[in-house]
This record gives structure tokens, C-alpha cells and sequence, in this order.
């Protein structure tokens, strides 16, 4: 489960999406197997948690995974990363996925950021 957040500003996201939830329902064992398989990951090396949600929000954005930048953006900020850390990382895209792409994860990023 995501850490709680420290800006009282903000509302924590206490739960996980409900579609992850209802996998983990009707799924126990593969969530749980999932879940010490990120947590040794996150573990197994010396970045600090901002900078590892980064580089995961990163992997996301290059895979073209919505719902994940959207994980990881918000994961991001509640591990500390600020909002300006969040908002570099699609615009390192732009040379290497092309315009249309930075301006897409733009928006999941914005998504988060900046919600209606």
C-alpha cells in the first residue's frame, strides 16, 4: 500500500486503483508474489524512493502505460519528488519518443498534477 502523504493539503490515496483491487480479490497469491517482487526491487539498490518513482514513471511513459504514469506520478509526489520533478520527466521525452508522445504523458502527468 502507498504511503500516507505529508502535505495535509493533499488527501492521501490510501487504496489502490479498484481495478488492482479487484485482482487482488480474486487473486490473493499473484498480488502478494507481485508485491515482495517490487518491494525487493525497490530495495536492491542505492536510489533513494523519489528518484526510483521517477525513473518508474519514466518506464511507463516509454511503454505508453497510462494507468501506470498515472501510479507513478502520484507515487512520485507522495514519496516527495515535487511537482516540477513530476512534470520534468515527460518533457525528457521529447527527443527521444517524439513530440506527440512528451505531450500525451504530458497529460497522464497532468492528469495527476492537476485533476478537474
Amino acid at each position: 500500500m502507498p504511503p500516507q502523504l505529508t502535505d495535509p493539503g493533499r488527501k492521501p490515496q490510501t487504496t489502490p486503483p479498484g481495478k488492482y483491487r479487484q485482482f487482488a480479490e480474486q487473486h490473493p497469491q499473484i498480488i502478494a508474489a507481485y508485491e515482495q517482487l517490487g518491494s525487493v526491487t525497490h530495495q536492491g539498490g542505492p536510489l533513494d524512493a523519489p528518484t526510483r518513482e521517477l525513473i518508474k514513471l519514466a518506464f511507463a511513459i516509454g511503454a505508453g502505460l497510462e494507468s501506470a504514469a498515472h501510479a507513478h506520478a502520484r507515487l512520485a509526489r507522495e514519496v516527495g519528488a515535487s511537482d516540477e520533478d513530476v512534470r520534468h520527466v515527460p518533457l525528457l521525452a521529447t527527443t527521444t519518443l517524439g513530440f506527440p508522445s512528451m505531450m500525451r504523458a504530458r497529460s497522464w502527468v497532468e492528469d495527476v498534477l492537476e485533476p478537474d
